[in-house]
């Protein structure tokens, strides 16, 4: 092998962590865009779901997709749907979003079968994996840290107008709370200290 040849590795793996880098910054200032203007994040990607399911219909007369494949990917996008409605709350246990990651995972696989048997150029494959597998579930994804910016509302508002519960029940109980993140935030300080800088 050539010097050139191993220079060759060299850059490659500067461009690894060049394109590495971009990507971070690229999905740090969409998370940014998203918890800024999550009534916006939800009509754009409302807009995705439904252009990406007119593009499994458009499949139906245009290509030879199995059945399968395009009734799971419909079947995804109206999941999807589902989970935008209590948008930019993301529940990881309800039945649409299990059901979503469950008909990704089923609609790759079917893909890999399809293009694996019925020969394609790769732009054509990689524009059905982007538009049609990946663009919503990434979004959903970059949209997942608005979720945690979002103000307490129907969530705690159940929890204060339910008939169990009166002031003093609930007062004692959120001190509760913070006397257990009291400890671990004691039991962190304890068993893992952290250094103080010196100021020079």
């Amino acid at each position: 092998m050539s010097f050139l040849g191993l220079l060759s590795y060299v850059s490659l793996l500067v461009q690894i962590c060049f394109v590495t880098v971009s990507i971070a910054a690229g999905l740090y200032y969409l998370a940014e865009l998203v918890e800024e203007y999550t009534v916006i994040a939800k009509k754009v990607i409302s807009w995705m779901v439904g252009v990406t399911a007119c593009l499994y219909v458009i499949f139906i007369f245009t290509e030879h997709f199995s059945w399968t494949m395009v009734l799971c990917g419909l079947g995804a996008q109206a999941l999807h749907g589902l989970i935008l409605t209590d948008f930019p709350y993301v529940r990881f246990l309800s039945p649409a979003f299990i059901g979503a990651v469950g008909l990704l995972v089923g609609n790759h696989y079917l893909a890999f079968v399809y293009f694996q048997l019925q020969y394609h150029a790769f732009t054509e494959v990689l524009a059905y994996f982007t538009l049609c597998l990946w663009l919503v579930p990434f979004a959903l994804f970059v949209s997942l840290s608005a979720n945690d910016n979002v103000l307490p509302t129907s969530n705690e508002r159940t929890h204060l107008l339910s008939g169990n519960d009166d002031v003093v029940t609930n007062y004692f109980s959120s001190r509760k709370k913070m006397g257990l993140l009291s400890l671990f935030s004691y039991a962190k300080e304890s068993l893992l200290p952290e250094r103080n800088k010196k100021a020079f």
